[in-house]
């Protein structure tokens, strides 16, 4: 079980993460690097520096940095995958049939709970945007991640009004709560840079988080097929 669960993961997130990271460096990359100009004071807000394409103001193709980007995206994403994975074998083991097709779902519930739910009240942010203290957003992140997903295991498996209320619970709290926000909203990134980084960054993030589902249920259910899984109940 254990060396199915590892190969399936790997294969799916290795596979997921290339993908996502090509992605990054076409749609997102620019757009980051041209908000770290603005950061640094190469560009300024106001007369003619402030129209420089992105394009033109990041440079070009950086192998080193590009290919880092690259192996650690494979690496978070495998990661993800040595969560999702498991979750599958658990589902498959109370009657639930894993495929390539219903692992689709899987990845946009993993879309929901890793980056809508928190982007929802904590969006991406550029470089240069003012921002609370780091360690208190990193663990309202993490436990809006883990109610967010116990939220979308309890939609998809609970039998009971009582199921669905706790799971309409567990999205709104964190938002009831409340992100920890600055004092005061200042920058020198325009909004229309962060506005178009978000957007990018939860678009390509859907966009993995599907295919990373699909590749986990596909990898699965031929790791399983033929092996026993278990059936219905």
């Amino acid at each position: 079980m254990f060396t199915r669960i590892l190969t399936s993961a790997l294969f799916a997130g290795a596979a997921t993460g290339l993908i996502a990271a090509l992605l990054q460096l076409v749609f997102v990359q620019p757009v980051l690097l041209h908000a770290e100009l603005y950061e640094s004071g190469e560009l300024v807000h106001f007369g003619a520096a402030s129209a420089v394409p992105a394009e033109q103001a990041v440079g070009g193709f950086s192998p080193v940095r590009d290919g880092l980007s690259i192996v650690f995206t494979m690496l978070i994403y495998s990661g993800y995958a040595l969560i999702l994975v498991p979750l599958m074998a658990l589902a498959q083991g109370r009657g639930a049939r894993i495929t390539a097709r219903a692992g689709l779902i899987w990845g946009v519930c993993g879309f929901v709970a890793v980056h809508f739910a928190p982007g929802l009240t904590l969006a991406p942010e550029v470089p240069g945007v003012a921002a609370a203290d780091v360690g208190a957003r990193q663990v309202w992140w993490v436990l809006t991640v883990v109610a967010a997903a116990a939220a979308m295991w309890l939609i998809g498996f609970g039998k009971s009004w009582l199921h669905w209320g706790a799971a309409a619970v567990l999205l709104i709290a964190p938002h009831a709560i409340g992100a920890p926000e600055p004092e005061v909203f200042t920058g020198p990134v325009p909004t229309e840079i962060g506005a178009l980084f978000a957007a990018r960054a939860l678009g390509i993030g859907m966009a993995a988080w599907v295919v990373l589902g699909g590749f986990a249920g596909y990898f699965w259910a031929r790791e399983t097929a033929g092996q026993g899984a278990a059936q219905p109940a």
